[in-house]
């Protein structure tokens, strides 16, 4: 009778090896490797500090190697998106705490020249803080978007996501291993339950419950899936943990699968993210040849396997049964709940599904215990949350703050301050902020110190969501961003049931009768109407969110709807079919540029005096607008 030897992986030893590497390691240079940074050219920045290093004589290496006699290495590596995704690509220097931004190849000669060999900072690389006397500021420690914020689950986003080792050196996999020799799988729900963790998916329901339902279940087969199905405009948060962090993605479906009984998972990303993809498959690679992933798992009779699937695309696929109908080969449409996947899942069986967020912050409870994950954050909504801060703000990028962290805390300080339409920092120009993309709601000025969490969101008739924050200056017509929100969800149902198919159809047709012009009061009241409805009716929740953006901007904006079809007037200025073309004294410079291209000549005024539009002759073809260099030309 044959005997199988099971290997027990030293996570310690592991650990120390890898220290004791990274001795040799005299200077560590880090590479922004994420989505939007690698589009921008930052490969191409490593590549070329590689070869210019080696042509100054200076020590190089891609890879932490333990080898004798190398004290003097220089070491590159790439990290995952760094958050900063406005000043990028980016190049953090260590030790030292210097982060130079939008670096390109052709500074790549100064950095070696001036910083790597004689230490000195080049100005001219770093962040300029506008808002604070327009200083330069040398590291995170300066950086006001980098220093208020708390990064939990993006704080190993600038490790090297290709280095288990790395991760493992970090406390990676030990909470993994922690979960699956001490503890029982009830304890293993226990504990997610006493951290007070929250899917981060959108809807906040407890994590550990959700697992505990799911145990509950009798039947010998269950499976854990990671949605990784991003699809809300904006939004970004997922890909960049899976890009940046991948291993923590693995850990935590780890740490679920005990807690369920599961032995095999699902990580399903969206195809649009092959970064993502590539990183995630080479994490399971790698996870899998060190043997923290695998069968009998750190010595145990437990074992988990890890699949990553690529999914199509559809947004709707975001939802749970949507998404196990993708991964079983059919068509992504939801089903009705019950039964849910906890007790009728992938292929019938019990399944847990989590988002990335959420089992990326999984690890760090089971190796640091779910009291210090409860230490931050509010009572009801513990811990961190990342979110994809986009739109009219200096700073756009991926952030991570306490739950309870106020509005007005992201937009103007980790944010830097509401720009207008010329890029310009104007603090008195906020207008509204989109939260929660499609399925969420509109944040107002009156809601600037309101504590963002999944309750007092609630309250106000908006939702966390996955995270995107969009935010809007008093130049955007809020009836259009309703529309472009409803236009998108209606392009996205899967038309399996008519309130979502039919009404999501019938809202997009009545907000185009309002910014064309068609519009009566009656527009409203049927808005309003048909939206309620669809909220009400429909099967999953892409319809039943749907009609959040609409509801929350006619509660909040009501008067600007109420312009555009009992004036027949756009306040902003955008929507083309109600404009009134102006020229706004206080920036018209009486240049005549705009006169000079209206080729109808429907601009009057003298050299040097503010110029008038008459507004009967203007055709609004816009060449007035795109010849003004002042901004001073607005309802075109």
């Amino acid at each position: 009778m044959s005997t199988t030897t099971v290997k027990t992986v030293d996570l310690e030893k592991i650990a120390a090896d890898y220290k004791k590497a990274y001795e040799n390691v005299k200077r560590r240079i880090i590479i922004c490797g994420g989505t939007g940074c690698v589009a921008n050219g930052s490969l191409d920045v490593r590549d070329a500090l590689a070869k210019e290093l080696e042509k100054a004589g200076i020590d190089v290496t891609l890879e932490v190697k333990a080898e004798e006699n190398k004290k003097d290495e220089t070491y590159i590596s790439k990290s995952g998106c760094q958050g900063f995704c406005q000043m990028g690509p980016l190049l953090h220097i260590e030790p030292g705490d210097i982060l130079y931004t939008k670096v390109k190849v052709a500074d790549v000669p100064e950095i070696v020249e001036r910083t790597l060999r004689h230490g000195e900072i080049i100005e001219r690389l770093l962040y300029v803080d506008h808002k604070n006397g327009n200083c330069r500021c040398k590291g995170d420690a300066e950086i006001p978007f980098y220093h208020r914020q708390k990064r939990v689950v993006l704080a190993n986003c600038r490790i090297e996501p290709g280095d288990v080792r790395e991760y493992i050196a970090r406390g990676g996999y030990f909470g993994a291993r922690k979960a699956i020799l001490e503890m029982k799988p009830e304890e293993v729900c226990q504990t997610a339950i006493d951290s007070g963790l929250r899917g981060r998916g959108g809807g906040g329901f407890p994590t550990g419950l959700k697992w505990k339902f799911t145990l509950a279940s009798q039947n010998d087969k269950k499976y854990v899936i990671c949605n990784g199905d991003e699809g809300d405009p904006g939004a970004f948060m997922d890909r960049s943990v899976m890009e940046g962090n991948p291993h923590s993605v693995i850990e935590g479906m780890m740490i679920a699968a005990r807690a369920i009984g599961a032995d095999e998972g699902y990580v399903y990303v969206r195809a649009e993210y092959p970064l993502a993809v590539e990183r995630m498959r080479a994490a399971v690679k790698d996870a899998e040849a060190i043997g923290v992933l695998g069968d009998h798992l750190f010595g145990s009779d437990f074992s988990f396997r890890v699949t990553v699937m690529e999914g199509a695309g559809a947004f709707v696929c975001g939802e749970e049964t949507a998404l196990i109908a993708s991964i079983e080969g059919k068509r992504g449409m939801p089903r009705p709940k019950p039964p849910f996947p906890a007790q009728s899942g992938l292929w019938g069986k019990p399944t847990v599904i989590n988002n990335v967020e959420t089992l990326a912050s999984v690890p760090g409870i089971f190796y640091k215990g779910p009291e210090q994950y409860k230490a931050v954050g509010t009572e009801k909504s513990p811990g961190t949350k990342t979110f994809a801060l986009t739109g009219h703000v200096a700073n756009t990028g991926l952030i991570e703050v306490p739950f309870g962290t106020t509005l007005r805390e992201i937009v103007y300080n980790i944010g830097g301050g509401v720009t207008n339409n010329a890029g310009e920092i104007t603090n008195d120009d906020f207008k509204a902020v989109q939260i929660g993309g499609p399925s969420g709601g509109c944040l107002t000025p009156e809601m600037l110190d309101l504590p963002l969490d999944f309750d007092s969101l609630k309250s106000v008739g908006a939702m966390v969501g996955s995270g995107g924050l969009v935010v809007m200056n008093k130049q955007t017509c809020i009836v259009k961003i309703a529309r472009f929100f409803m236009q998108f969800t209606q392009n996205e149902s899967c038309g399996k049931c008519v309130p979502c198919r039919e009404g999501t159809r019938q809202m997009l047709a009545l907000l185009d009768d309002i910014i064309e012009g068609r519009a009566d009061r009656h527009t409203l009241e049927l808005l309003e109407e048909t939206a309620k409805a669809v909220q009400l009716g429909s099967l999953c929740g892409l319809g039943k969110t749907a009609p959040n953006p609409v509801l929350s901007t006619l509660r909040y904006f009501r008067e600007e709807y109420e312009a555009h079809v009992l004036k027949k007037c756009c306040p902003a200025g955008e929507c083309k079919a109600l404009a009134r073309p102006e020229i706004l004294a206080d920036k018209c410079k009486g240049c005549t540029a705009c006169a000079r291209k209206c080729p109808v000549g429907a601009i009057t005024g003298k050299i040097k005096e503010v110029h008038v539009i008459d507004a009967d002759k203007c055709i609004k073809c816009g060449a007035c607008k795109a010849a003004c260099k002042f901004g001073a030309i607005i309802g075109l």
